[in-house]
This record gives C-alpha cells, sequence and structure tokens, in this order.
C-alpha cells in the first residue's frame, strides 16, 4: 500500500525517533523556560512541560547520583535520549533495517 515511500518503508525506524526527538526538545524547552520562571508557575505552557516530562525526569532521577540538582536534571535526561536514539539506529542499522543515508559512493 505504502510501498516506494521511505517513511512508510521504514516506520519503524522513524515513529520511534520522532517521539524520542519529541522529548529531547521538549526537555529542552522546559530548562530553558526554567530559567526564567518559578517551578511553581501556573500558566498552562509551564503546566504541560511538566506533565510531559515529569515521568521521564523521575525515571532519570532514579539513576542518577544525588549530587545532581534537580535544575540540571533535564541535561541528564536529554544525555540519556540522545544515547538510547543513538542506540536504537545501531542495533537497526547492524541488523541491517535501518535507512540508508541516501549517499551515493564516489567513482
Amino acid at each position: 500500500m505504502f510501498s516506494g515511500n521511505p517513511f512508510w518503508d521504514y516506520w519503524y525506524f522513524h515513529i520511534p525517533n520522532y517521539i524520542v526527538a519529541a522529548l529531547i526538545y521538549t526537555l529542552l524547552g522546559r530548562m530553558i523556560l526554567g530559567l526564567f520562571v518559578s517551578p511553581d508557575w501556573h500558566n498552562y505552557i509551564w503546566r504541560t512541560f511538566t506533565r510531559l516530562t515529569d515521568p521521564i525526569l523521575n525515571a532519570v532521577s532514579a539513576i542518577t547520583p544525588n549530587f545532581v540538582t534537580r535544575g540540571l536534571l533535564p541535561l541528564v535526561a536529554i544525555f540519556w535520549l540522545l544515547v538510547l536514539r543513538f542506540a536504537y539506529w545501531a542495533v537497526l542499522g547492524y541488523y541491517g533495517l535501518a535507512p540508508s543515508l541516501g549517499l551515493q559512493p564516489a567513482t
């Protein structure tokens, strides 16, 4: 049905990759916005950022040493999500399931 479309040919790569990228950018947005607002601000944008990222930050805080402050935890979470994203790509590439970069060899 979707044959020949690179997105649907590799949907199992693109959809998780997109979700992890969206989480990374949401964490980055929370971290930057957190520099300017108080943690108990009741704006709907801040509440959305906190509701989306609190489960991730709670999971990351379980594996992060206690000397890392809560303000730096989004950076640690971004790092782990980037590692997850790269590892997923590497595993799929190892098994030949990742999409190619579309580069042609030089002649």
